[in-house]
């Protein structure tokens, strides 16, 4: 095989599409989108073109900047990509493997109402086999096999000709997974079909196709868009059909370069020349040992090599991580991002801290560093894309290296801190919780230190050790609702008790929290105050007792709050924690004072009602989902209070409305038949296992005793005959939670959520009692609203389209009535559109009415027409329908338009070609005569656009423009 670097693979990609097949060459659009609200970073090639293929613009690209001219409907190009965060998210694989990545180019060639599949297939080939000269026998294709749930038919025309190239075991069906590419939740899509090679040494690896297997993999994706799918899940076809393809550059070259290398399936796109001068950087860098290109063991057993071994595939890991990274970075930068504490700010300051903390414990540095690696790669990639060198003024190297070096030095000054920090967490949940870190420590590590959750999770990982993920989330909620509420809230925010205060602590009796009587009298054991002594109204206080009926945060379960009281003093309390067999009330004095050893009694507030029914349905919801969705769902973490309870589950697919009103219908049967709750404390683990239908939260750690709680069915009658069949209908689960008696205490009960918390992690909120009644009251209001929007005239519809959209913003709604309604709300915004359309359409005719008159009144100067006048209430696009019209029919016109739509000055001007090469430019004009009505603007030669807010000026603007014309023509 021909040796080729990447840059000539590159190279004659975009060759053969531009100088074979007529494309247009489009430079790549920015990796951070400015227009597109959907979208945090460009993941594909086909972002910039997606107006073209909703039909909300006529295929132009051959008027883009550095475009090939006569070419509007064909376009190729190499395009910046970064997939981490939303629906496409590389972020936690990358360094694990030799193919993933958070930022890569791909490939791509486009047809706008072109050619079609016919054409695609057949250059994709071409390109593969006799340019690249790829073995034809190790190639395979796919096609979608069709879905009935969509009602869509199996592509049988990409099959058939696929069937013309290879033989028939070659050509394989695929599903909606694998077979129909959607950009996002909403947008342009369709059927695609994939070209894989086979890497297996004797070409037998058909029956891997589309198997997640590496020695099978996909290089290209046909992609033929026939739909959009809009916000409400629907697809409907588009005016026209378009070919969308993408080609990983990485892997297509590792591919390339591995065959020629003699190295097949072997070599990864972390062997390539792409990355092998920027390893060489790191190298230089971090005076770390080369690159060696091993990989971890992934299973749950030991690892069987020595420590020597694992530091070696540990650096390596980190060589692919911080090379993937500092790409990401470097490009995201470049196009206008920077790290911050939000969206996709947040998503680069975790890239970053993710590669800076590889880089401390496995590259040994100490110092920036990701900093110094931005020459390399804008040296590397600078030739594909010179904005790595000219933006920001030419300085955009340093400019970048600038961002990253502060960023560096911000999380290097607590970085070894919270490494220490994890390494004490995860030896203490080695030896006392089987493994698993407090999600208490995992919180700390984000707020206090700045790791992301993920990169503990990582960090955990890698120690073979998991996350108490629930807890965390509860702390992060409660940490959230501080922020909105300025710190203040029912939880106020309390210091951890110290090490000194915790290790004189003795154990207390909290068997009180399950009693009828959410009261109870003790003595204090333990008091300390937080803001010194002698305590005064107000201040904060860690207090212990000998017994207690409050129940202690647990298992996504917030704790209750109440009073203790003394006979000389008063203290409200916010939370309840348990440390081991010691049990911490965090409270605030509100009345006098309160020492050790005083006899005190405590009083739950009655909010603990209301927690304790969200917890009995949060069970039942956990049945019911298992009941419709299946026996794969696990509980992913909760959090109970006395406002909703919300559920994550393991589920690949968004629940649907059937789904959601089924999952809802079964709880509340639950409830309406008054099920009484039991429980047991003290259940031999081995012994409750043995139920067929008990739930346990998949990966926790129980003690040999353990809690059980049943919804509707006696625990010494299951655990006699923990076997039969009669069981299946309730609920059994391992839980220290509160409960209230009977199911029918809970009344009410709605879903108000359903939606993603991460790839294969679904979140469901519902809501019980009066917050239930409340959100069928909303429900309700909401379809009045949206009856009486249905009778309103067009022109006030957008009016109440966003009094609906506000509605919804504003108030939780049932979600199965919400997703029951997306059909009408569809309508109504379809209509509205429409209306709009029509009043463009009229107002446009009204303004092209006007264009015979300023026609009539042109003025010549050296051969030339000049139209100048002011067009009232015209848009921007009446006015260049209008300029179109003028500059058609006059020949040889230079023509100035103004309008004062919208409380403001437009200003639009066109020139014909001819004028242009006389040297009078659009843009130049703009810009002369903007500053009339106090704005600015400029454009193209041929036709520019500028305004300002000084509607009296219009006059001024155009007799200026007038006369500046006359003078350059005449």
């Amino acid at each position: 095989m021909k040796q080729r670097t990447s840059s000539q693979i590159r190279q004659e990609f975009i060759d053969y599409f531009r100088q074979k097949c007529a494309h247009t060459f489009v430079p790549s659009s920015s990796c951070v989108p400015q227009d597109d609200p959907t979208l945090m970073f460009a993941n594909a090639g086909m972002n910039q073109f997606k107006p073209i293929f909703l039909g909300q613009r006529e295929p132009d690209v051959d008027k883009w900047p550095g475009a090939t001219p006569g070419m509007p409907t064909r376009a190729a190009n190499t395009q910046k990509c970064i997939r981490a965060g939303g629906k496409h998210n590389d972020l936690d694989d990358v360094g694990h493997d030799t193919y993933h990545h958070t930022f890569f180019e791909m490939l791509g060639n486009w047809s706008f109402g072109d050619y079609f599949k016919k054409e695609a297939i057949a250059w994709a080939w071409d390109l593969l086999t006799n340019v690249w000269g790829l073995e034809a026998d190790r190639l395979h294709a796919t096609y979608f096999q069709g879905d009935a749930g969509e009602g869509l038919e199996p592509d049988s025309e990409a099959r058939e000709l696929w069937l013309k190239i290879l033989p028939p075991e070659r050509v394989h069906p695929g599903n909606k997974k694998d077979n129909f590419w959607e950009m996002g939740d909403s947008g342009p899509c369709g059927p695609c079909s994939e070209i894989h090679i086979d890497l297996t040494p004797d070409k037998s690896g058909g029956r891997l196709v589309n198997a997640g297997d590496a020695r099978v993999m996909e290089i290209w994706n046909l992609v033929f868009i026939q739909f959009n799918r809009g916000s409400d899940g629907r697809l409907t076809p588009l005016p026209s059909k378009h070919v969308d393809t993408g080609m990983g550059f990485e892997r297509i070259c590792s591919v390339i370069q591995g065959m020629q290398a003699g190295r097949l399936g072997q070599f990864s796109n972390y062997d390539t020349d792409v990355f092998a001068p920027i390893f060489a950087a790191i190298q230089t860098v971090t005076g770390s040992g080369a690159y060696t290109g091993r990989l971890e063991v992934r299973d749950a057993g030991a690892d069987p090599r020595s420590d020597v071994e694992r530091a070696a595939v540990m650096s390596d890991i980190a060589y692919r991580v911080v090379a993937d990274h500092i790409r990401t970075l470097t490009f995201a930068l470049t196009d206008g991002a920077v790290p911050g504490n939000e969206g996709r700010g947040y998503v680069l300051r975790r890239i970053l801290r993710r590669a800076v903390r590889y880089g401390r414990q496995y590259l040994g540095t100490r110092e920036p560093f990701m900093c110094r690696l931005v020459p390399a790669v804008a040296e590397a990639m600078g030739a594909a894309f010179p904005e790595l060198k000219s933006a920001h003024g030419g300085k955009n190297v340093e400019h970048v290296a600038a961002i990253l070096r502060d960023e560096e030095e911000s999380f290097g000054r607590t970085l070894d801190r919270g490494i220490a920090l994890f390494n004490e967490a995860a030896e203490y949940a080695r030896k006392h919780h089987h493994g698993r870190i407090g999600g208490e420590d995992a919180f700390k590590l984000h707020d206090t230190y700045g790791f992301p959750i993920d990169l503990t999770e990582l960090m955990a990982e890698e120690q073979r050790l998991t996350v108490d993920i629930g807890e965390y989330e509860r702390l992060m909620e409660a940490a959230r609702e501080r922020a909105r509420t300025g710190g203040k809230g029912s939880r106020d925010q309390f210091e951890e008790p110290g090490t000194e205060f915790l290790s004189g602590l003795s154990a207390c009796d909290d068997s009180g929290k399950y009693s009828d009587s959410p009261a109870c009298e003790s003595v204090i054991t333990a008091c300390d105050y937080l803001d010194g002594e002698p305590p005064t109204v107000g201040s904060r206080v860690h207090v212990t007792t000998e017994r207690t009926c409050f129940y202690a945060e647990q298992g996504g379960q917030v704790s209750d709050t109440g009073r203790i009281s003394t006979a000389s003093g008063e203290i409200q309390v916010k939370t309840v924690k348990r440390y081991g067999p010691a049990i911490v009330h965090f409270g605030v004095l509100t009345k006098g004072h309160v020492t050790e050893r005083q006899s005190c009694s405590l009083v739950v507030d009655p909010i603990r009602q209301q927690i304790m029914k969200n917890h009995t349905a949060t069970h039942i919801m956990n049945w019911a989902l298992r009941e419709v969705l299946g026996e794969h769902v696990q509980q992913k973490g909760s959090l109970v209070d006395d406002e909703k309870t919300r559920f994550d589950l393991s589920h690949n697919a968004a629940i649907t409305e059937g789904e959601l009103a089924k999952i809802e219908s079964l709880t509340v049967e639950q409830i309406n038949h008054d099920l009484p709750v039991y429980s047991e404390n003290e259940v031999e683990q081995s012994q409750a296992r043995q139920i067929d239908t008990l739930r346990a939260v998949f990966g926790e750690k129980y003690p040999e005793k353990v809690r059980v709680v049943s919804i509707g069915a006696p625990i010494d009658e299951m655990l006699q005959d923990p076997k039969n069949a009669k069981w299946m209908g309730y609920s059994v689960e391992f839980c220290g939670g509160t409960h209230v008696k009977r199911t029918g205490e809970i009344g009410r009960f709605r879903l108000i959520e359903e939606s993603a918390v991460s790839k294969g992690i679904r979140r469901v909120v519902g809501v019980t009692g009066e917050h239930a009644r409340r959100v069928e009251q909303h429900a309700t209001a909401l379809a009045r609203l949206l009856k009486d929007a249905a009778q309103a005239d067009s022109a006030a519809l957008p009016q109440r389209i966003a009094e609906i959209t506000a509605f919804i913003n504003e108030n939780a709604v049932p979600v199965v009535e919400k997703m029951r309604m997306r059909a009408d709300i569809a309508h109504l915004m379809e209509k509205a559109k429409h209306a709009q359309k029509e009043a463009a359409k009229a107002g446009t005719a009204s303004v092209m009415s006007h264009v015979d008159e300023l026609l009539a009144n042109a003025t010549k100067a050296g051969g030339v027409s000049i139209i100048c006048g002011a067009l009232a209430g015209a848009t921007a696009d009446q006015l260049r329908a209008a300029a179109d019209s003028l500059r058609s029919r006059a020949g040889s016109a230079a023509v100035l338009l103004a309008s004062d739509e919208g409380g403001k000055v437009t200003l639009l001007a066109a020139v014909t070609p001819d004028v242009v090469g006389r040297g009078v430019k659009a843009g130049d004009l703009i810009k002369a005569i903007a500053p009339v009505v106090g704005g600015k603007g400029g454009g193209r030669p041929d036709m520019a656009q500028g305004g300002g807010p000084d509607v009296s000026k219009i006059g001024d603007a155009v007799a200026v423009a007038c006369e500046r014309l006359t003078g350059q023509l005449g």
